[in-house]
């Protein structure tokens, strides 16, 4: 009898048309996993889990991590209560998670850990122009648990934030960095399945070592289905 494949909750906004939402489907679908959207406006099935993505989006409100950003920014208290659930409730129950941009900021926060308001005014190197291409080199650690699952040192990704994460949560240390040494990537230190790029790995999923990163979060959610 075939093992059934592991079913991957994904957060992200309520619009319909979410281009990060359809990508994200697409790359899980290639990699062999059933998939449901969690939003604000759609509801749990009920159906169990076995992986959990954090999506991208708008900017993480200030009072979640003592921040001061203030003016023009895109705030969904909404969707940070609803993730921030999600999120704690996948640390209850031991699933495997992977934080894109905005997802990997709030796991760390989760955590204990704090962010750079806005990384614009630190960037020397690199460019504060967002883009879909891998344009931005990003420096992986050797002895990293992410080096392993991407099979690289040196990555080129796309770049679409202003914030990042600044001080690591417990339990979470940073394992990539780009050219001006802002943090680029976070994993548990432990023996969590967790992985936090802040990039977005959906977008560029015809590149292997991008769509490692969703085998690696099926691989963890199959695990959950052997054991029960």
């Amino acid at each position: 009898m075939a093992q059934r494949k592991p079913r991957i909750g994904v957060t992200g906004a309520g619009k319909k048309w979410s281009p990060s939402w359809w990508s994200t489907r697409l790359a899980l679908w290639l990699c062999g996993a059933e998939v449901e959207r969690i939003s604000v406006r759609h509801r749990p099935s009920g159906l169990p889990l076995h992986g959990l993505i954090i999506g991208g989006g708008s900017d993480i409100s200030p009072e979640h991590y003592g921040g001061t950003l203030q003016g023009k920014v895109k705030h969904d208290p909404e969707r940070d209560d609803l993730e921030i659930r999600w999120i704690k409730k996948a640390l209850r129950d031991g699933l495997p998670m992977l934080g894109i941009c905005r997802g990997a900021q709030l796991i760390n926060v989760v955590h204990g850990g704090n962010l750079y308001d806005d990384i614009r005014h630190l960037r020397e190197h690199t460019y504060n122009r967002p883009g879909l291409l891998p344009t931005k080199q990003v420096f992986v650690r050797g002895d990293s648990y992410l080096a392993k699952v991407v099979h690289k040192r040196k990555l080129r990704v796309n770049s679409l934030h202003h914030q990042a994460v600044h001080d690591v949560g417990e339990h979470l240390r940073i394992v990539a960095h780009d050219l001006d040494e802002i943090p680029q990537a976070i994993e548990s230190t432990d023996e969590r399945p967790i992985l936090g790029v802040q990039w977005h790995p959906e977008y560029l999923f015809y590149v292997p070592s991008q769509l490692r990163l969703f085998r690696w979060l099926i691989k963890q959610a199959s695990k959950l289905i052997g054991a029960s």
